[in-house]
């Protein structure tokens, strides 16, 4: 939309200021979009809040806790303020807006970065996923966000809902990025900022146009009011035609996904159904993996199919297709039994490889250096130093992983590092130190060392524990422990 459009002996343009523009309070709003756009213990509040919900709900991948997030999301401000100085000119308050949005942005980034570290979920989930190949939809959803956004600005009704229409594209991104940010998944890191930087530009380009309509920067001159328009030309379609693209790209995949469905289906009688059907369209070939229940097992299906659909898409195709037979009673029961016993063995297997990345990424270690016992359901890794890791941390971080990996028995070796010292008080040592000693004793298997005025106390605990340890000196104070070499029992 050039703004250039409006001509003053347009009778439109006339109409237009004398009916809508006269009607708005120019003053009040500058100073409302003025107050809103400053960084603030309450925007600091409020983003780190906000940010917390929604990478919460991204890691559950329910919608309905990422939508709470919206709801107390305070971006709404300062990007409507930065709008409005690029409709002005007005660079005070367009270092104002920039300084909060930056500030925002990265208590929010690292927030949900830290988070993550500490949750025992860190998979890719769908909500997740959905936010890291952006396209011209997206775009689309941040221009009508900023169009409602400052036109209830500049009309006074600027309110919750509003704000949720602004951080539904913003604030998600954002917890995405700081997801990828705490994963090492440059994958994801680099699809969400591309979405985050696209939705941010975007609103405050299209903030812009809605408050030069409604009489904002009308003492510019024509010169200004060209270059704006240039600018907002240049940004949209920088954005629009590679999202556009992507959006072509999802349009093709979704066709190919119902041509290779509706070809495998027609190579099987009228009772065979696909049960499932995986397709990697970045792999060339392309590679599709089905599965059909079929009452008759035929021969050459991934030929015929595969050729048919390369003619079709216009790409390679390669397919693994697994035909289970299926029939009436006996046969119908026997496939019921392999299909649950199948699904249980991928379920089992993803439990596996969770507790094996889980385990790497806290231990500081390659996934392969994790032991996996399949048939027992145990992990077991030795971990890497960590800078400013005790005993208590590591003892937390396996805890952590336990948690995630229900029916697994999972053991986190860690380095030999300080024990913690026990104080004891009625002849009572302190419960939770003693806790990570022995656990710390348990998987070093090092005899322990106990010094101090309480040492028999404390020795007397780990021994009935299992511990093996003895009293290496007397003292003052609380219980110091040290790791023996295994000789010094002797």
């Amino acid at each position: 939309m050039s703004i250039t459009l409006l001509k003053p002996d347009n009778p439109v343009v006339a109409w237009w200021r004398a009916r809508v523009i006269a009607s708005v309070d120019h003053v009040e709003v500058v100073e409302k979009v003025r107050d809103e756009a400053g960084f603030t213990g309450r925007y600091a509040f409020m983003t780190l809040m906000s940010a917390g919900i929604a990478v919460l709900g991204l890691l559950l991948s329910s919608p309905a806790v990422v939508i709470g997030a919206m709801l107390i999301s305070p971006l709404m401000g300062p990007i409507i303020g930065l709008g409005f100085g690029l409709a002005t000119f007005d660079w005070d308050e367009i270092r104002t807006a920039c300084i909060s949005l930056a500030l925002g942005v990265v208590i929010a980034v690292l927030f949900t970065a830290l988070l993550v570290l500490v949750s025992p979920i860190q998979n890719v989930t769908a909500e997740i996923a959905a936010r890291t190949r952006p396209n011209l939809f997206d775009l689309l959803v941040a221009l009508f966000s900023a169009l409602a956004g400052a036109y209830a600005m500049i009309r006074g009704r600027a309110g919750t809902v509003v704000g949720v229409a602004i951080a539904t594209a913003l604030m998600p991104p954002i917890a995405v990025v700081g997801f990828g940010l705490a994963t090492w998944n440059w994958t994801v890191f680099a699809g969400s900022l591309l979405l985050f930087l696209t939705n941010l530009i975007t609103i405050a380009v299209a903030a812009a146009v809605v408050a030069r309509l409604y009489g904002f920067g009308s003492h510019l001159s024509p010169q200004h009011t060209m270059l704006q328009t240039i600018v907002v030309t240049v940004t949209l379609s920088a954005f629009a035609i590679p999202l556009g693209l992507v959006l072509v790209q999802l349009g093709w995949e979704a066709n190919a996904s119902r041509q290779i469905r509706e070809v495998i289906g027609a190579e099987f009688e009228g009772a065979a159904r696909l049960s499932q059907v995986d397709i990697d369209y970045q792999r060339d070939p392309i590679r599709v993996s089905a599965t059909v229940l079929t009452p008759r097992v035929r021969t050459d299906v991934d030929r015929r199919a595969a050729a048919t659909l390369t003619q079709l898409i216009g790409r390679k195709v390669a397919i693994e297709l697994e035909q289970i037979r299926v029939g009436t009673g006996a046969q119908a029961e026997a496939a019921q039994v392999a299909a649950a016993q199948a699904s249980s063995a991928s379920a089992a297997n993803r439990v596996a490889l969770r507790a094996q990345e889980q385990l790497a990424l806290i231990a500081g270690v390659k996934p392969d250096a994790v032991l996996l016992d399949r048939d027992n359901r145990r992990a077991v890794v030795n971990a890497a130093p960590l800078p400013g890791a005790n005993l208590a941390a590591y003892r937390a971080l396996e805890a952590r992983v336990a948690t995630g990996v229900q029916g697994w028995s999972v053991t986190l070796v860690p380095p030999a590092t300080a024990l913690p010292d026990i104080a004891v008080v009625e002849d009572k040592p302190d419960a939770d130190a003693l806790a990570t000693a022995i656990w710390a004793a348990r998987r070093i298997k090092l005899p322990i060392g106990v010094s101090g005025a309480d040492a028999e106390v404390v020795v007397d605990a780990l021994s009935d524990a299992g511990v093996d340890a003895r009293v290496t000196g007397n003292g003052n104070g609380a219980a110091r422990l040290r790791w023996l070499a295994p000789e010094a029992t002797e």
